[in-house]
């Protein structure tokens, strides 16, 4: 049985209130801080700028009524969240973010920004809409030098190649350890739940000091590895093992994440924006750092981008190293990219790797609580 780490959650929500105070401290010492919302924010230049990025993406349902005063209901619950504490000024992290970096990975983030930026700075890099052509990587190596002038002249600072590479350095460091932590979960029993797993990551936003979250990881991973080694190891567990794919779950991490384990079956594994996907390509330290941020970021496996293989080469290769039993897609109302893309999805899993598949379409409010249950009840059981 793997370990629930019951404090998990308090820890996280203890984590967030802190991080508030720290914002303002760290903001009346002087500190520059760039807020964002994806895995495609190169992070190497911001903190070669000299500032902090912190996450933007809400995670409640509390500030949607307050959005839906501008964005329209059937609207994705992330994208109103996120808008909503912004509107309301509700959010420290926005409140003291100097500037606010997009990416148009969706239609409705897309025009979202444009009336965020009427509320603060917000700059918009714009993605192709496909990897494998030799002018994508151009257009997108454009908007890396954009974002680099456009940081350059918010903070007044010169963003070197040396300064880059150092960036880049301890960047892949950092990822090498998260994705280690990731990786715990192809121990058979896992030690950590998977809920675990999501809320950790998450608080992992709330910490600005990189060394500081860079040890609690590598802490974290070394005391679950003990716990395998000295209760798990040898072990056998008829507890179905599972793979969430599809969007980011934090919004919807008590009603679905939490809920899927309660009925009987171990996440061991994420493919989603909050797993292991922006970490396990490393950016190439021996080229040209601008190239290498333009290679790494545009070789994300979102569905935004059309076609998507690489997104099915993770899920091959994640269903397989993670003994996988059964793949969950949770997809956000209004998620047109991830929901269209679905229909392949569900065809991979079960026609290529012979797995059950369930796709919950959802959103942040309590309202379809019990119908989730049962179809997830059902799920688990059938397994």
């Amino acid at each position: 049985m793997m370990s629930d780490l019951p404090k998990n959650f308090e820890e996280f929500s203890e984590a967030r209130r802190e991080a508030f105070i720290k914002i303002k401290e760290l903001k009346e010492k002087g500190e520059k801080v760039v807020g964002a919302f994806c895995t495609y924010t190169p992070t190497e230049l911001i903190y070669a700028a000299g500032a902090i990025p912190v996450g933007l993406c809400g995670m409640d349902e509390e500030p949607i009524q307050d959005a839906e005063t501008h964005l329209p209901r059937n609207l994705c619950p992330l994208i109103k969240s996120s808008y909503g504490y912004a509107v309301t000024d509700s959010c420290p992290f926005f409140y003291f973010s100097d500037l606010i970096v997009g990416e148009t990975t969706c239609d409705g983030k897309k025009k979202m920004y444009e009336l965020l930026n009427d509320i603060k700075h917000t700059h918009v890099m714009h993605l192709p809409q496909g990897q494998n052509k030799e002018h994508a990587f151009n257009y997108w190596r454009e908007e890396m030098l954009e974002l680099k002038r456009v940081l350059e002249e918010k903070f007044d600072v010169e963003i070197t190649d040396e300064k880059l590479r150092q960036s880049i350095v301890e960047r892949n460091k950092e990822r090498k350890a998260i994705l280690e932590f990731f990786e715990l979960g192809k121990l058979d029993p896992s030690p950590l739940s998977g809920y675990g797993t999501n809320t950790l990551m998450d608080s992992l936003g709330f910490q600005f000091s990189r060394e500081t979250q860079y040890n609690k990881i590598v802490e974290k991973t070394k005391e679950l590895k003990e716990i395998y080694e000295k209760e798990l190891k040898g072990k056998k567990t008829n507890r179905p093992r599972i793979l969430i794919t599809g969007c980011p779950t934090g919004g919807v991490r008590e009603k679905v994440i939490k809920r899927i384990e309660e009925l009987g079956a171990d996440i061991v594994a994420f493919e989603n924006c909050g797993g292991p996907k922006e970490k396990k390509d490393l950016v190439d330290e021996n080229i040209d750092p601008i190239d290498a941020l333009a290679r790494k970021y545009m070789n994300i496996g979102c569905s935004v981008m059309t076609p998507n293989p690489s997104r099915f080469e993770a899920l091959d290769e994640m269903i397989d190293e993670y003994k996988i039993d059964g793949v969950i897609e949770v997809i956000l109302q209004a998620c047109h990219t991830f929901n269209v893309e679905s229909y392949n999805v569900k065809r991979f899993v079960t026609k290529e790797k012979n797995k059950p598949y369930i796709c919950i379409e959802t959103d942040y409010s309590k309202s379809d609580t019990g119908q989730i249950n049962t179809r997830l009840s059902a799920f688990i059981e059938m397994i």
